[in-house]
């Protein structure tokens, strides 16, 4: 496509200053461009107009927490690591997501030297959604609170960052750290992370609310997949769930991670945390390997799965197993739980995230001079039609 091409989306709802406004949306080199400029400065003409049938645009989904999906584990699938991220970052694009963040679970530090370095960011396109770079969630978690990480790989940051490097051997493709606050040695971690531009998020954690609020005047600005591995709520100490209202320190914010499948986190735990802070709240998935799998039987590493009712459980029990649901899904289902605004709903899954990072002048945003990464949506029931990387279309649903 030639540099001066310039394409016109018109006949469209947008997402723009948190709010839907009708408009025609413009895209240039990749980018999304100011038309008056165009008009009045340049006297350019678009080179096409895409007429979109009353469809609301918003932009592409960000996933900051997805272990893998469509059969690929990324902890766990590492003799052809490249092939099993391609599968799973095209495999995305049908989500509406656009940018992501794969996550490894806790593991061997032969797992993560081997697979972080193939965790690189990279810019998306039909081959795939992009890569923000990796969520390493663990080994530096409580034992107490490991939900499915296997216990064996845990261990502690005693030794400060030193500790971290031996596991990990560089955070150079690092996105976010999850870590336990009240493990000895977190502090030093904490700052240390966060001056390299690493974001630290809490989790699979038994900390105080006093040892989060220290935590955050470390660095630390996320909560990994709120209510879950997490102490619940007490009245006494909220625990980490109580920095959601919790004053911050100047210049700080805290975001938290949320599964809204339907089945991780109940309707009123929703409702809860978005009406104490819905500014913070970003929706993850945090699926597993046997996200887009059709229903039946699947032989996935060492375990055998078994989908039904949209849910995945060990088979032939009903275990549950892990989230196997989609960010669009997410997105629906935050919506009718919470009853909040279609605006709301996608900022969840656009912005939000994209501030998580300090990115939300390039992504996250339909803003002038971000990157023309968006999603088209049936503007009555938010379905996907279509996924759009740098003002290319990379995903068109036949429904």
């Amino acid at each position: 496509m030639s540099r001066d091409f310039i394409l016109q989306f018109t006949n469209c709802f947008i997402i723009r200053d948190h709010s839907v406004v009708k408009d025609d949306l413009w895209v240039r080199n990749g980018k999304f461009i100011d038309p008056e400029k165009v008009f009045f400065d340049e006297k350019t003409p678009a080179s096409q107009k895409h007429d979109c049938a009353g469809a609301l645009i918003a932009p592409g989904f960000i996933e900051l927490q997805v272990n893998g999906g469509f059969g690929i584990d990324f902890s766990h699938n590492t003799e052809n690591i490249e092939a099993g991220i391609e599968i799973v970052a095209r495999g995305l694009l049908a989500h509406g997501v656009t940018s992501f963040c794969p996550t490894l679970v806790t593991s061997t530090p032969e797992v993560y030297q081997k697979v972080l370095p193939k965790l690189k960011p990279t810019q998306g396109g039909l081959h795939g959604a992009s890569i923000l770079g990796a969520h390493l969630e663990g080994p530096f978690i409580n034992k107490l609170k490991k939900g499915a990480h296997d216990e064996n790989t845990i261990t502690d940051l005693k030794e400060g960052p030193k500790s971290l490097l031996n596991v990990y051997g560089s955070v150079e493709n690092a996105c976010i750290v999850t870590l336990a606050p009240e493990l000895p040695g977190a502090t030093d971690v904490t700052e240390w992370l966060t001056k390299q531009g690493v974001t630290v998020s809490l989790g699979h954690s038994m900390a105080s609310l006093q040892e989060g609020l220290e935590a955050v005047h470390c660095g630390a600005s996320f909560i990994t997949h709120l209510f879950n591995a997490m102490l619940p709520f007490h009245h006494r100490d909220p625990g980490l769930v109580g920095l959601l209202s919790s004053d911050m320190p100047e210049g700080r914010s805290i975001f938290y991670g949320i599964i809204s499948d339907g089945v991780h986190t109940h309707p009123a735990a929703l409702r809860i945390a978005h009406r104490v802070h819905p500014k913070g709240l970003v929706l993850v998935t945090d699926a597993i390997s046997a996200l887009g799998l059709e229903e039946g039987t699947h032989k996935i590493g060492q375990y055998t799965i078994e989908i039904r009712d949209q849910k995945a459980f060990i088979a032939g029990t009903n275990t549950l197993c892990g989230s196997i649901a989609n960010m669009i899904e997410c997105v629906k289902h935050f919506k009718e739980a919470t009853g909040c605004s279609t605006v709301e709903a996608i900022e969840a899954a656009t912005l939000h995230p994209a501030r998580v990072l300090g990115l939300e002048k390039k992504i996250g945003t339909l803003a002038y001079g971000a990157d023309a990464d968006f999603v088209m949506l049936n503007s009555k029931n938010l379905s996907l039609k279509s996924t759009w990387i740098a003002g290319n279309c990379v995903f068109k649903s036949d429904v």
